[in-house]
């Protein structure tokens, strides 16, 4: 199983693309497109600009969309193997949907084109700012946050991009004063190059007018799921307008996105894009995930050598999973939500991660357990009869799968089909 990851902004370079372009007319023509659609020549300050006006936000994420672009035309051709699932950090969210098929090319540059103005209107004089934190505890940072934070000045964590890797974003006093407080402490603090505070309160002003400007623009499920940075599950398009904006002051929950990737049994993951940032985050989320870097035309060879071509399904415990989270919710009460979703949800995910960690299959107990995990989630959503026979069949749909978990379960009943 395969996935496609798309890099956000602080991984642009001058040069970023062009040996794609210069190799592969259709990564040539990407480029081309992108100066048409946008009026601009923005394969120029890709190619050979100052590196000042590339990080400007409005510029820096459409030529970040046509590189990740660019880079996903020239792996479909030269590989073509169909992901499961594609994942894009932050401005990458934008490059995944497109690739996807959740929205045309065109109109994504406009989107994300108008999206880097209002983000760099809503922070005026360099005011809003951006700061990654490394070996630090969560829950530390959190704490200082909200006793650093103003109304006026806040300080929020924007990312969670890994376990001790945190980003900061808000205004420059108050991210500032965090970041020295954590580096006392013994802290690692590196200013990214971005040019306002992404993923925070600040950028509020801008998420009204983004989403009346998304209202104009059509979408629709692509041909593959992409994981929404806010929920770190799957989009579903009545949401995506709404996730889309909430992207801009709700962090990016990138950790959770790759676990959720594990938990679906995926093998191999590509990062389509400039720079090898995820790549490397992933060694830290979920290391059993080989992954490479597709940007430049030297990075096809060894992408091409991680494929073995062979059909690899996920566990019968990542498709217990999936259909939990994946199935509608018909009940309100929270409590009840907690006890019989939640809870049950969380036991069956910590047997996963430690079966994938170990390398172990799962027992008979664990099996069961998911499954009776499933009936909870099925009982508590209240999910109709006809549509729990449809999930179930999809996940018993192996014969000797099905004899087992319909046999010996002792109170342990399924619809009949």
């Amino acid at each position: 199983m395969i996935a496609l990851l798309f890099p956000g902004q602080g991984s642009q370079y001058i040069g970023m693309g062009k040996s794609l372009a210069d190799e592969f007319p259709i990564a040539r023509r990407t480029f081309e497109e992108a100066d048409d659609v946008l009026k601009i020549n923005l394969s120029s300050l890709c190619f050979e600009g100052e590196l000042s006006q590339l990080t400007r936000t409005e510029y820096t994420q459409p030529a970040l969309l046509t590189a990740s672009v660019a880079a996903y035309r020239v792996y479909m051709d030269e590989i073509g193997l169909k992901p499961s699932f594609a994942v894009g950090h932050s401005l990458g969210e934008f490059s995944a949907l497109t690739c996807s098929g959740a929205i045309s090319f065109a109109d994504t540059l406009k989107i994300v084109c108008q999206r880097g103005i209002l983000m760099q209107e809503a922070v005026t004089n360099g005011l809003g700012i951006m700061t990654a934190v490394g070996q630090v505890d969560r829950k530390r940072v959190e704490e200082l946050c909200v006793r650093i934070s103003t109304k006026e000045k806040p300080v929020v964590i924007g990312c969670y991009n890994a376990p001790e890797q945190l980003v900061l974003s808000g205004h420059q006093e108050a991210v500032s004063k965090v970041a020295e407080l954590l580096e006392i402490e013994g802290a690692t603090v590196t200013p990214l190059k971005v040019s306002a505070s992404f993923h925070s309160p600040m950028m509020e002003p801008a998420a009204d007018q983004f989403k009346h400007m998304l209202s104009q623009y059509n979408f629709c499920l692509g041909d593959y799921p992409v994981i929404s940075n806010v929920t770190a599950l799957p989009h579903e398009s009545d949401h995506l307008r709404d996730l889309l904006t909430r992207q801009m002051t709700e962090p990016v929950r990138w950790q959770e996105s790759m676990e959720y990737l594990q938990l679906q049994n995926v093998k191999i993951a590509i990062e389509l894009g400039p720079k090898q940032v995820l790549q490397n985050l992933m060694k830290k989320n979920a290391p059993s995930i080989q992954t490479v870097s597709l940007g430049e035309t030297g990075d096809i060879p060894k992408t091409k050598g991680v494929f073995n071509r062979e059909n690899i399904e996920p566990s019968f415990i990542g498709k217990c999973l999936a259909i939990a989270v994946a199935t509608k919710n018909r009940n309100w009460d929270n409590e009840a939500y907690v006890k019989g979703v939640i809870e049950p949800y969380q036991k069956v995910k910590q047997i996963s991660m430690l079966l994938d960690q170990t390398k172990q299959e799962p027992t008979r107990e664990q099996m069961v357990e998911a499954l009776l995990m499933l009936r909870s989630v099925f009982e508590t959503k209240k999910v109709p009869h006809s549509e729990q026979q449809k999930r179930l069949k999809q996940l018993l749909r192996k014969p000797a799968v099905h004899e087992f978990a319909l046999s010996e379960q002792g109170d342990f009943t399924w619809p009949n089909f």
